[in-house]
């Protein structure tokens, strides 16, 4: 397993709607963990680089209604 880290901006700072989709996005194969920035607008997200590419994570995160822009 080759764990790697990736930081995404966020558009607008989390809400409650959007921190409850993190749950969703850290139950994806593949990724390990998604922290959340103090200011609430960007997410650092670990994850296996030999299960996942940077774009299939991106689209986890968009999949679970999280809009992100690659940092």
């Amino acid at each position: 397993m080759t764990r790697v880290q990736i930081r995404f901006r966020l558009p607008r700072p989390l809400d409650d709607t959007l921190l409850a989709h993190i749950a969703e996005v850290r139950a994806v194969y593949g990724i390990q963990s998604v922290k959340v920035a103090p200011s609430l607008d960007s997410l650092m997200v670990e994850y296996d680089a030999t299960r996942l590419r940077p774009a299939e994570v991106e689209s986890a995160l968009a999949g679970a209604g999280i809009p992100v822009i690659a940092a």
